[in-house]
C-alpha cells in the first residue's frame, strides 16, 4: 500500500534498520547504561550543543508529556494553538499527566504570535487562576507551516521576561530545517527554546523520540518524570541505536529534503486545477487544500488520506522520505483521470 496519509506510515530507512539489527548482539546493560545510548546522547549534544541533555522515550506523546511535566506544576497552565497536537491528538494526556490547564488559542495557520500569547499572560499571583508557565509550539506546525527564527526568538524573549518556558514539539523539526536551510541548533536552543520533543519517527526512524532539555533546572528531574510516565525503555539500545545513523552525515536532513521536494512536486500538480484551493501555504511535506466533493471522494477511493475538514472537503496530503517518483506520477495520472470524468 502506498498513500499520502501520513509520514508515520512510511518505512524505516535501511541505515536505521541496520543499526537496530547491529545492536541486537550479545547482552547489554539495560535502562540506558549501554554504549549505544551513550553514543546517541553524544550525537544529540553535537547537534544541539553542550546544553542539550537528552532523555530517550518511546513516542511523541510520551516526549510531550514528559517534557511538560518537567516545566509545570498542577496549578500552572500550558498555552498552545487550538490545532496543537497536545490539545487535539493526545487524548488529554498532557492535561492528565501534568494536572495543568491547557489553554488553546485559535490561529489561522497553526502558529502562535507574540500578540496572541500576551493576551493570555494575566492573573499572575492570583490564587483563583491557573498560572501561565509554558507555551507549546510545533515546528513544523500541525498545518504544515514553519516558524521563522525571528518568530521563535520573539516568543522566547516574551516568555523568559515572565519567568516562563518555551516547549517546542519537533516531531517534524527536520522538515522545518530543510525548508529554512538551517541547523537544528539554530532554530531551537539558539533562539531560546527551553525544552524540545525531538522526533525522527516521521523521518526514517522506526520508533522513539528524545526529550532534550536546554536548562539545568529542567534537566534535574527529567529522569524521574520519564520513569513515572512509563517511558523508560529497559532495552534502551534499540531506541538509541537509531539516532546514531539518523544524526550522522545529515541523514535527517537528506530524508526531510526528499519529503519536502516530493510535496512541492505534488503542489505543482495540484495547482494546475482551478477547482483546487489551497488553505495553507505549502512549506514542508504537508499540503492542505479543498477540492470538489466528487473529486475528493473519487481520489479517496484510490489513495488513503485524511480529510482535515470533512464538511468542506479539505484534504491533507503528507509526503515522506520514501515517497517515490512513481508515487507522484501515479497520483498525477489518477488526478487527471478523475478531473476528466468530473468535467464531462
Amino acid at each position: 500500500m502506498r498513500s499520502f496519509a501520513s509520514d508515520n506510515n512510511s518505512g524505516v530507512h535501511p541505515s536505521v534498520m541496520e543499526a537496530i539489527v547491529n545492536a541486537n548482539v550479545d547482552h547489554a546493560v539495560g535502562y540506558g547504561s549501554d554504549e549505544w545510548t551513550k553514543q546517541a546522547e553524544d550525537k544529540i549534544k553535537e547537534i544541539f550543543g553542550d546544553k542539550g541533555d537528552a532523555f530517550l522515550v518511546f513516542n511523541g506523546t510520551g516526549a510531550n508529556t514528559v517534557a511538560l511535566q518537567a516545566v509545570t506544576r498542577s496549578f500552572n497552565s500550558i498555552i498552545c494553538a487550538e490545532t496543537a497536537h497536545i490539545y487535539v491528538d493526545e487524548c488529554g494526556s498532557p492535561a492528565r499527566m501534568t494536572g495543568a490547564a491547557v489553554i488553546p488559542i485559535r490561529t489561522n495557520d497553526g502558529k502562535l504570535t507574540v500578540e496572541q500569547i500576551k493576551e493570555r499572560l494575566i492573573n499572575f499571583g492570583v490564587c483563583h487562576h491557573s498560572q501561565p508557565k509554558v507555551v507549546y509550539i510545533s515546528q513544523v506546525s500541525e498545518l504544515g507551516t514553519v516558524y521563522t527564527h525571528e518568530e521563535i526568538r520573539r516568543i522566547a524573549d516574551l516568555l523568559h521576561s515572565h519567568n516562563m518556558y518555551l516547549h517546542m514539539d519537533g516531531a517534524r523539526l527536520a522538515n522545518a530545517c530543510a525548508y529554512l536551510n538551517c541547523s537544528m541548533r539554530s532554530i531551537t536552543v539558539d533562539m531560546g527554546v527551553d525544552i524540545l520533543s525531538f522526533g525522527g519517527t516521521k523521518n526514517g526512524m522506526m520508533m522513539g523520540e528524545a526529550v532534550v532539555s536546554f536548562r539545568p533546572e529542567i534537566t534535574e528531574h527529567l529522569q524521574y518524570y520519564r520513569k513515572q510516565s512509563a517511558q523508560l525503555a529497559s532495552k534502551m539500545r534499540y531506541l538509541s541505536a537509531q539516532f546514531i545513523p539518523y544524526l550522522e552525515n545529515n541523514l535527517w536532513l537528506e530524508n526531510a529534503m526528499k519529503a519536502n521536494i516530493s510535496a512541492a512536486k505534488l503542489y505543482n500538480i495540484l495547482k494546475q486545477y482551478p477547482e483546487i484551493k489551497f488553505t495553507q501555504k505549502p512549506e514542508t511535506n504537508q499540503l492542505f487544500f479543498t477540492a470538489p466533493s466528487e473529486v475528493a471522494l473519487k481520489l479517496r477511493e484510490k489513495y488513503y488520506f485524511y480529510f482535515w475538514n470533512e464538511a468542506e472537503y479539505e484534504i491533507r496530503l503528507v509526503t515522506s522520505w520514501d515517497t517515490t517518483g512513481e508515487d507522484i506520477a501515479g497520483f498525477e495520472q489518477d488526478l487527471k483521470s478523475i478531473f476528466d470524468d468530473f468535467s464531462d
